[in-house]
Parts: structure tokens; sequence; C-alpha cells
């Protein structure tokens, strides 16, 4: 066995690792912006796996001199016993590793290793390092495995030697931009499973489907079920995201519907290629009840996280019971794969006018079980109608009149490419719509206060309508 490979299996093996490790983490994780556990207590972390991507140079520590960076993929289960819901989330991270940190990567410190088989070396977020960020995508090219980690691709080649940047738009992930070439997005908050983000781009592909960018790569790590780590996907470059085309129409008075509709027939041809890649069965009175108490539940947690939700619960609520009356006289509603976090910053649309859809991974927020779970389409058309209010209502003064129109336009370019109108299922409409803005209303409050009008707006507007 060559040096470093004994190097490598040594420090992946060590027991001494993670609790060196500890002390920086402890300080760093909760200023992620990926984070969940926000504001809780972190009590422990324990392994799932460490790997070297690229030897460490342990033997450089405490000396002048730096051979180059290593890079050490972990998997650390994160204990916060205050969080019943979500109490030991993994949490993936890449790790770079100095002898002495450049000027240049100052920025990303992450602190220095006082004990363990690291001690004296600076650990860096790598991503920010392009040697490290390179080595990642050369990985992807050249399947393979390295210890529990398995690197796969699609037929197409993938060139080498594009320059890496890192992204500093997304919030529950980090991603890569390759020469204005390709997108890694890589997963910080894993779970067990595939992730929708691989698997419905994959399906969709099959079907032929141009609406989502095909992934052409990925990587995963090698357990009882796979973990999805990475996905490689290109990137469409000039194309601009739907929110900010939205708010630069309010901000210059111009009319979106348009783009409106043709988001609306986008959708809808996704929803049919989705419906044709993967089973769509039939959400009957047992599912329908459990999908109204589902709503009911998440509804009461909010108003416990949030009190300013109490006083419209009972008007909320009977969006739900709607719902579930209806599944107890028989009626039934079709099920299918959705994207399940569907809003304008997840749409792209490239100067000819043609719009993508981009991001299936769901709410991040929610087990991953329930996001891979087929759902009514409405779901998605509920999310996107949102969108169009909370853009509205970041403009000022509010435009009323510019949501209402954007929200027909887009049902209507939906009904005319699947044949099938959202709005002909009212109860099942307001219900997601009302699922959705408690949510919101949850997420504002605990990351964004100064937004909790706006989902707050709409709380009133659904407690009040009429079933």
């Amino acid at each position: 066995m060559s040096k470093a490979a004994s190097t490598r299996v040594a420090l992946a093996n060590s027991t001494a690792l993670l609790p060196s490790l500890a002390p920086l983490l402890h300080e760093w994780l909760p200023r992620q912006r990926w984070f969940a556990g926000k504001g809780q207590p972190v009590t422990a972390f324990s392994l799932v796996s460490a790997t070297e991507i690229l030897p460490v140079d342990t033997e450089s520590a405490g000396s002048s001199a730096d051979n180059g960076p290593g890079l050490l993929h972990l998997l650390v289960r994160v204990h916060q016993p205050s969080m019943p819901a979500s109490p030991d989330d993994c949490y993936q991270m890449l790790l770079g590793v100095r002898a002495t940190l450049p000027p240049w990567l100052a920025p990303a410190l992450i602190g220095h290793v006082k004990g363990g088989p690291l001690a004296g070396l600076a650990v860096y977020e790598g991503l920010h390092d392009p040697r490290l960020a390179e080595l990642l995508l050369e990985r992807l090219r050249t399947p393979g495995t390295l210890g529990p980690l398995r690197f796969d691709r699609g037929a197409a080649a993938i060139p080498a030697g594009l320059t890496p940047r890192v992204l500093d738009t997304e919030q529950s992930n980090s991603s890569l931009v390759y020469g204005n070439a390709y997108i890694l997005k890589i997963f910080r908050r894993v779970f067990p499973g595939t992730n929708p983000d691989l698997e419905l781009p994959r399906a969709l592909s099959r079907e032929g489907c141009g609406r989502v960018p095909e992934p052409v790569a990925w990587f995963e790590a090698t357990a009882s079920e796979p973990l999805t780590l990475g996905v490689l996907q290109p990137f469409l470059r000039g194309a601009e995201d739907g929110w900010q085309l939205a708010l630069r129409a309010l901000a210059t008075g111009h009319d979106f519907t348009r783009e409106a509709r043709a988001l609306g027939r986008a959708t809808a041809e996704v929803h049919t290629a989705l419906a044709t890649a993967l089973p769509t069965p039939v959400l009957r009175r047992s599912q329908t009840e459990h999908l109204a108490a589902g709503m009911m539940e998440r509804l009461e947690a909010a108003a416990h996280a949030v009190p300013a939700l109490v006083p419209y619960v009972p008007g909320l609520r009977t969006a739900f019971d709607a719902v579930a009356a209806l599944g107890h006289k028989g009626r039934s509603w079709a099920a299918q794969r959705v994207h399940g976090d569907l809003h304008l910053g997840q749409t792209l649309r490239a100067a000819d006018g043609f719009w993508s859809l981009i991001d299936f991974e769901g709410e991040p927020a929610r087990p991953l079980r329930e996001r891979r779970r087929p759902q009514p389409p409405v779901r998605d058309i509920a999310g996107m109608l949102r969108s169009f209010d909370y853009a509205a209502r970041s403009h000022r003064p509010w435009n009323a009149d510019w949501a209402a129109h954007c929200r027909t336009a887009y049902c209507d370019g939906y009904a005319e490419a699947a044949g099938v109108d959202p709005r002909s299922e009212p109860e099942l409409l307001r219900a997601h719509e009302t699922d959705k803005a408690v949510y919101e209303v949850v997420y504002e409050a605990r990351h964004r206060p100064d937004w909790l009008p706006v989902p707050m707006a709409a709380i009133q507007r659904l407690a009040a309508a009429v079933d």
C-alpha cells in the first residue's frame, strides 16, 4: 500500500477525527445558511462516514511548507434533542485542509485544528478552493467508487478544465458553476433515498421533456439506501429566473400575463410527462382524509409556533374540512409526482422566451419520504399562485390587479396545455394554497420576520374565503 493510501485509510478510520473537529463545527455550522437547526443547541456530532477525496498532507502541520490542499468529505449527524421532528439531521461537508491558508481563502476558514490527526492544520470550506472544486468535476467525469462514495454519469462526455465558481444565491444547498457550462448542486442536508432533484429530471429526460435540464452526472453515498449527495446539470447560461423577471415587470409597470401564461403551459408539460413516466395513484376516501388531516396538523403546529395565526385558525381549517368532506362523500383525485416547491424562483426563461423548471428537491424542511409521495398536481399550481402574490406584495404600492391577472393567465396557460383547468377543483386548490401560506408564515417568522406581512395578508384572505 502506498504512503498516500495508508494515510487516507488511517485518517478516514481515526476515531479522533470528529472529536478534534467538533469545537470548530460547533462555531461554524450554525452560521451556515443551509443549516436547518438554527436557534437550537447542538449537543453532539456523530460521524456517518469520512473519505479523503484528495489525501491530506498531515506531515506539513506546524511547518511553513504547504504541499497543497487535501479534500476531506464528511457525512456528520448533528444531534439537537430540542428539535423532536428531526433530532439528528445528517449534513454533507467538503473540508479543505492546508498547512497554511492563502489570504484569498481567508473568508472560507473554518478554523485551526488543535488536536487529533489534523492537529496544526487549517480547515476551510473546500468548495471555495478552485483546485478542490476542479477535483470534484474530475471525479464526476470518471465514474467509480471511493470508499463509501460512488460517482456516476450519463452517456454524454464532460469536458475537462472548466473553471469553477461558487454561486452565492442558494440557501438550503451549495452550487458550483463550471465554465458557464454545468452547475453542480451539493446537497447539504441529506436523507436516505434518491433525492427527487436527481430522480425526477432523469425521468423527465427519458420522456423527452425538454423543460428540465437533464442530469449529466451525480454522486451518492452507498448504504442500505443511497444518499444523493450532488447532481451535475447543464447551466442555462443567459437565462433569467422568473422571480427577477416578475420584479422587473412590476418596477417598470410592464404586463406579465404573457409570461405567466407561457409558464402555465410549461408547468402542464412537466406534469404531463411526470404522469407518463411514473405511477399515478388515485386518492380515495382514506387518502383524502389523511391529506386533509396532515394539513390540519401543520396548521395547529404553525399556530403554536406563530401566535399571530391563532385568530385565523377556524377560518383556515374550513378549507381542509371541505376536502375531507368531499373525500367522505366518495370524491377522489388523481395524484402523481410533482415539483413540490414550485415558485417563480424555480423557473428560468431563455432569451427566446422558453421556460424551464429547476430544483425538484421539494421543500427541504419536509421529510424525503413525504417529498417523494405522489400529490395532486394542484399543489404545484398553488405554490406558483402564492409566488405571484409574493412578487406583487414586494412592490410598493401593492398591486392587487397585477397578481390577479398573472394568476388567471397562469391557470389559463396550464389548462390549454394540460386539457384540465386547475380551477375546476376549487376546494382542493384552496386547501393547497392555504397549506402553502401556513408554511410561509412559519418560514418567514423564523428566517425573515420583515416578510411576515406577505403571507399573513394571504392568511386573512383565505380565512375569510367562502366555501
